[in-house]
């Protein structure tokens, strides 16, 4: 039986993994769920799968909880504190970490320490530290597993080969909502347009991401630590279709490609319950009713973020930390209509260029949430002037 933490449980990450749960009763248990203030479906997890430790991230939440969880006996905990006590819970084996951002920092760190196997669904966590994870996960025998569809798929495909055989890795990107648009009209963007994405149904955040490619740029540097591969050996290419999910080539010339249904479960699942390969009850992919899979370069006059990320990746330290930060707030300043959709990147690269004046290595989870509040700060008090568009 494997006992599970799921940080980030009301999210799209969390109800997909509860969804594999509920098909696996026998094999997997939840033993702590930590959610951030969707109290209403939190209290059914709760009522449905009897956890033994809940956080949220307000204490006002908490003292609501606790009072549609009574007789349940289940513990309520909250904040950053709440957060990691679930993630290093003595009572579960697995932690799924799909907090969104830097909250997810010191929880992940949490398990790791404790040795535990962490399938992660927040790249953001190895941009902003992921030599200070993985060298975690060194010391005290804990485990990255990736549940990101890409990064989960070069998993697979590094099982057909060894490392010494890997050419590179190819992530594939579907382009977004804006793969054809008309760069010229990029000013006129708005948030309804840029949150249609054409083949995932994912957060606002990751939405934006996936609009400007930052995802992309993101998950470079996330597939540089899980998988021990320099940035430059570290390809993109456009795949609008997101059924091939990425791909590995190896040195003879042979390019293994993981494909599946655009369905989370399917990288959940594996990542629960690696290296068994077990059947799934989620349905299959139809390779009869596909009529083409098309593959591009990407077009960086189109997405810039993509080229800024892979300097990001190639200078390390705590750049990567100011990227991620920086990119945080320029989206929430978007979502907001503070900030025009061309004026993401722009502000991220104006931060950039401010630390490359103080920037210097990290060596601690402190050192990492330092540098990201500095360039939360900083991304802020940043002016970028141009048209906002109209929701």
């Amino acid at each position: 039986m494997r006992t599970l933490s799921i940080l980030g449980s009301t999210g799209s990450i969390g109800r997909n993994t509860l969804k594999v749960v509920d098909a696996f009763p026998d094999r997997l248990k939840v033993v702590a769920l930590s959610a951030g203030g969707n109290i209403e479906l939190l209290a059914e997890q709760i009522l449905r799968y009897r956890p033994e430790v809940v956080s949220v991230r307000e204490q006002t939440d908490a003292a609501k909880l606790a009072e549609r969880a009574k007789g349940t006996g289940v513990e309520i905990v909250h904040g950053d504190d709440g957060a990691v006590a679930v993630a290093a819970m003595a009572t579960s084996d697995t932690v799924i970490a799909a907090i969104v951002g830097a909250a997810g920092i010191a929880p992940v760190y949490a398990a790791l320490k404790k040795g535990k196997r962490v399938a992660i669904a927040n790249k953001e966590v190895l941009v902003a530290a992921g030599d200070v994870m993985t060298a975690a996960a060194r010391e005290f025998g804990g485990e990255i597993l990736p549940v990101d569809s890409e990064h989960n798929a070069v998993h697979q495909a590094l099982r057909c080969g060894s490392s010494a055989e890997v050419a590179r890795i190819i992530l594939t990107a579907s382009g977004g909502p804006f793969l054809n648009r008309e760069i010229g009209t990029f000013g006129e963007i708005t948030v309804q347009a840029a949150l249609a994405h054409p083949t995932w149904k994912m957060g606002n955040k990751i939405s934006i991401d996936s609009a400007t490619m930052m995802n992309k740029g993101l998950e470079v540097i996330e597939a540089r630590h899980l998988f021990n591969t320099p940035v430059d050996r570290i390809d993109i290419v456009i795949h609008p279709q997101s059924i091939v999910h990425s791909m590995v080539e190896y040195v003879d010339g042979s390019i293994i490609a993981q494909m599946s249904s655009t369905d989370m479960k399917f990288p959940i699942q594996y990542a629960l319950f690696y290296p068994d390969r077990t059947p799934a009850p989620f349905g299959k992919l139809d390779l009869t009713s596909m009529r083409s899979l098309e593959f591009l370069p990407v077009d960086h006059s189109r997405f810039p973020a993509v080229e800024l990320a892979y300097a990001v990746g190639r200078e390390g330290g705590s750049a990567p930390a100011v990227l991620n930060a920086a990119n945080e707030i320029a989206v929430e300043r978007f979502l907001k209509g503070e900030l025009a959709f061309v004026s993401i990147v722009e502000l991220v690269r104006r931060v950039l260029d401010r630390h490359a004046a103080v920037a210097r290595p990290i060596q601690s989870v402190e050192d990492a949430l330092e540098w990201d509040r500095w360039a939360r700060n900083e991304a802020r008090a940043t002016v970028v002037s141009s048209t906002v568009s109209s929701r």
